[in-house]
C-alpha cells in the first residue's frame, strides 16, 4: 500500500500501484487535466508510469515553465523522428534529444533533406499531433533490445545499446508506429505537445561528434507552450538575423575574419576605434575604482600551469611552443596565474590589502574550429581581467563594490536587465570539501550584503572555487553571460600567495576573479547586435560626418570639420562631388549619429545643417552653438557633466 506524500506536506494511501494520472485525478479533474508529468522522488516521471512503494509526489503543469518545456520539446523531437520514417522510412533515426529553445534529431538518409522536405515533416507533424497518440513506456532488458535494432538493421542504435551495461535494463517509448529508445519522461499522448513548434534548419552532424564517423542530416525545430510564444521567438530571431555582428561588421567595414587565422580578428580602422573607445572607458573605471594595471607575459613555462592547476584541467585547449632548450612554453589561455606572480614579488602586508590588480590579457585558446562563431567565439581574445587580492574580512565589501561598479558599466552600455547565477562546486575540482564549503558560504554572505538574488547554477563553478555568472538581456530578449565573480581559496595555497597579518602570521590572501566584460571581442559583437550597428554616439567610430553641398562650400566644410576635430569629435569630411542626398544616404547606412551639411549660406552665416540618424528634418545651428551640443551628447557616460 504506497503512502504517497504531496508537496503540501498531505498523504493519500494506495492499496496497489498506483500512476500519478490516478492521483492527479483523485485531487481533481481540473488538476488531472493540467498535469503533463510528475516528480517522483526528485525524478521526473511520466503520469502512466506506476508508483509502487511509498514516494513523494509533484505535478508538473504548464506554470512548471522550464519542465513543461524541456517535455514538449523532448515530445516534438520523437513527434519529427516519426513523421520522417513514415514519409521517408529508408531513413535511420540515431539520436533526438531537446535543446535550449528547441530540438533535434540525427538522421542517417543517402539524400538530403531540402527545405521543401522540412515543410512536408512540419506538416506530417501537426498530423501526428492531431492523431493525439498515447505514448507509451516498456521496459526491455539490454539484450533485447540489441536483437530489436539488429533485426531493424540499424547499426548506430545497436552501437548505443551495446554500450550499455548488460545486467542493466533501457525503456522505451512507443507512440504510432514509432518506436525509440529513451529514457524518458514524456506526456502522455501526442496531442499534448501542441502546435507551438516549427523546424527552422537542417544541418550537418557526424555521428557522435567523431569526424571519423558516418555524416548525419540534423534537422533543427523550435517549440513553445503557445503559439505566442513561438511568434515572439520567430521575430526574435528573424531580428537576430538582421543583427548579426558579422554582416554588420563588413556592412561597418569594422572587422574581417579570414580562414588563415581562423579565431582571430582583423580589425579595420572603424572597429579598432570602437574597441579602444571601450578599453579607454573601461580603463578610467578601474583607475577610478582604485585597480592598478598590469602586463604579464604571453609565453609562460608549462611547470606554472602545472602548478596552478590549469594544464590537467585545459591542457588541450592551450597552444605550446617548445624552444631550443627542449622548454615547453604554454600560450597564456588566461591571466590568473600571471597575477599571482606579480603579487608574490616582495612582502605584502595586511596594510597593502585589498589589492586590485587589472589587465587586458591578450589570451589564446585552442578552441575546436566548429565552435568558432564571428567575434563572439574565437581563440585570440582580449580579456577586462582582474583580480582583487584580500583578507576574508574584506571578501563582503569588495564584493559589493564590484557588483556596483558591473551594473554601473552595464547600464552605460545600455543593458540594465541582469541576472545573477551561483555556480557552485563542479564534479571535479581542486581543494577539499571544506574549503569549499568555506568559499561557498563566503560567496553567499557576499551576495546577500550586495543584495543580488541569485538563481542556482548547481555544478557550474570554476574548478578552483564557485562563481557567480552575470547575464544581460539584449533588445530583442536574449541572454548573454559575460561578467564573473569567482572566489578562490585554492590557487593562493598552491601558488604560495601570502601577506602577513596584524598579527604578525603569514596568512593566505583570499583571490577574486572578476571580469565584467569578459572576452572584449565578444562585448564588441553583443553591442554591435544590442544596437543593430546604430552606436550610441560615444561609441560611433564615426561621430559626425561634415558633408559639402557645393564645391565652393569645401573650405567652409574643412574649417567646420577643424572645429569638431578640436571640440573632441571623431569626424570626416565628405567633399565629393556628389549631391547631397546622395551623400546622406550614404553616411545614414553608414549608421553615423549626425551629418552637419553645408554649402553657401551656411558658410557666409557660420551656421550648419544639423541632421540626426533616424530624423528627416535638419536643425540650423551656430556653428559653435553645435559644436557644443554634438560634444555634449557624444561624450562617454563616465566624462559627461556631473560625472566627470
Amino acid at each position: 500500500m504506497p503512502v504517497i506524500s504531496l508537496p503540501d506536506g498531505s498523504q493519500r494511501s494506495y492499496e496497489g500501484a498506483v500512476t500519478p494520472a490516478v492521483v492527479a485525478a483523485d485531487i481533481g479533474p481540473g488538476l488531472a487535466k493540467a498535469a503533463l508529468a510528475a516528480v517522483v522522488d526528485g525524478q521526473e516521471w511520466d503520469l502512466t508510469r506506476p508508483i509502487e512503494q511509498d514516494a513523494s509526489l509533484a505535478l508538473v503543469t504548464s506554470r512548471d515553465t522550464n519542465t513543461a518545456l524541456q517535455l514538449v520539446r523532448h515530445d516534438c523531437a520523437h513527434i519529427m523522428a516519426e513523421a520522417v520514417l513514415e514519409l521517408y522510412p529508408e531513413t535511420q533515426v540515431t539520436i533526438g534529444p531537446s535543446i535550449e529553445n528547441g530540438f533535434y534529431y540525427d538522421f542517417f538518409r543517402e539524400i538530403a533533406f531540402s527545405t521543401d522536405d522540412l515543410a512536408a515533416i512540419e506538416k506530417r507533424m501537426h498530423e501526428i499531433v492531431d492523431r493525439d497518440e498515447d505514448i507509451v513506456r516498456s521496459v526491455w532488458t539490454r539484450d533485447e533490445a540489441v536483437a530489436f535494432y539488429r533485426e531493424k538493421n540499424e547499426p548506430f542504435k545497436v552501437e548505443l545499446v551495446e554500450a550499455i551495461p548488460a545486467e542493466e535494463t533501457v525503456s522505451f517509448y512507443a507512440q504510432g508506429s514509432f518506436i525509440d529508445l529513451c529514457r524518458g519522461p514524456h506526456l502522455a499522448s501526442t496531442g499534448k505537445a501542441g502546435h507551438a513548434f516549427k523546424l527552422t534548419k537542417v544541418a550537418g552532424a557526424y555521428w557522435r561528434g567523431d569526424s571519423n564517423n558516418p555524416m548525419l542530416q540534423r534537422i533543427y525545430g523550435t517549440a513553445w507552450l503557445t503559439e505566442k510564444d513561438l511568434a515572439a521567438y520567430l521575430h526574435m530571431i528573424e531580428e537576430a538575423e538582421k543583427r548579426d555582428h558579422r554582416k554588420l561588421g563588413r556592412q561597418l567595414d569594422l572587422f574581417h575574419l579570414q580562414e588563415e587565422a581562423a579565431g582571430s580578428v582583423f580589425w579595420h580602422p572603424k572597429g579598432w576605434t570602437l574597441y579602444r573607445e571601450i578599453e579607454q572607458y573601461m580603463r578610467r573605471r578601474l583607475e577610478a575604482s582604485d585597480y592598478v594595471e598590469v602586463k604579464t607575459p604571453q609565453l609562460v613555462d608549462k611547470s606554472l600551469w602545472e602548478a596552478s592547476g590549469h594544464w590537467e584541467k585545459f591542457g588541450e585547449n592551450i597552444f605550446t611552443s617548445e624552444t631550443n632548450e627542449d622548454k615547453i612554453l604554454a600560450l597564456k589561455p588566461m591571466n590568473c596565474p600571471g597575477h599571482v606572480q606579480i603579487y608574490r614579488q616582495g612582502v605584502k602586508s595586511y596594510r597593502d590589502l585589498p589589492f586590485r590588480m587589472a589587465e587586458f590579457g591578450s589570451c589564446h585558446r585552442n578552441e575546436p574550429s566548429g565552435a568558432l562563431h564571428g567575434i563572439m567565439r574565437v581563440r585570440a581574445f582580449t580579456q577586462d581581467d582582474a583580480h582583487i587580492f584580500c583578507t576574508e574580512d574584506q571578501i563582503n565589501s569588495e564584493t559589493v563594490a564590484f557588483c556596483n561598479l558591473l551594473q554601473d558599466i552595464y547600464a552605460d552600455f545600455g543593458f540594465t536587465d541582469v541576472r545573477v547565477k551561483f555556480s557552485d562546486r563542479p564534479e571535479v575540482r581542486a581543494g577539499d570539501d571544506a574549503t569549499w564549503d568555506k568559499a561557498e558560504a563566503a560567496l553567499i554572505e557576499a551576495t546577500e550584503a550586495a543584495g543580488l538574488e541569485t538563481i542556482l547554477n548547481p555544478g557550474e563553478g570554476a574548478f578552483y572555487g564557485p562563481k557567480l555568472e552575470f547575464v544581460l538581456r539584449d533588445a530583442i530578449g536574449r541572454d548573454w553571460q559575460c561578467g564573473t565573480l569567482q572566489m578562490d581559496f585554492v590557487l593562493p595555497e598552491r601558488l604560495d600567495a601570502e601577506y602577513v597579518a596584524e598579527d604578525g602570521i603569514r596568512k593566505r590572501p583570499v583571490m577574486l576573479h572578476r571580469a565584467i566584460l569578459g572576452s572584449l571581442e565578444r562585448w564588441i559583437g553583443i553591442v554591435i547586435e544590442q544596437y543593430s550597428g546604430r552606436m550610441p554616439p560615444w561609441l560611433s567610430p564615426v561621430q559626425v560626418v561634415v558633408a559639402a553641398i557645393t564645391d565652393q562650400a569645401n573650405d567652409y566644410a574643412e574649417t567646420v570639420a577643424a572645429a569638431a576635430a578640436a571640440a573632441g569629435l571623431r569626424v570626416h569630411t565628405d567633399l565629393r562631388n556628389e549631391k547631397i542626398g546622395y551623400k546622406i544616404r550614404e553616411h545614414s547606412t553608414a549608421k553615423v549619429p549626425f551629418i552637419l551639411a553645408v554649402g553657401s549660406r551656411e558658410s557666409e552665416a557660420g551656421t550648419v545643417a544639423l541632421r540626426r540618424l533616424g530624423s528627416d528634418g535638419q536643425t540650423i545651428l551656430d556653428c559653435d552653438e553645435a559644436m557644443r551640443q554634438l560634444a555634449s551628447e557624444s561624450s562617454p557616460p563616465d566624462l559627461k557633466a556631473g560625472n566627470a
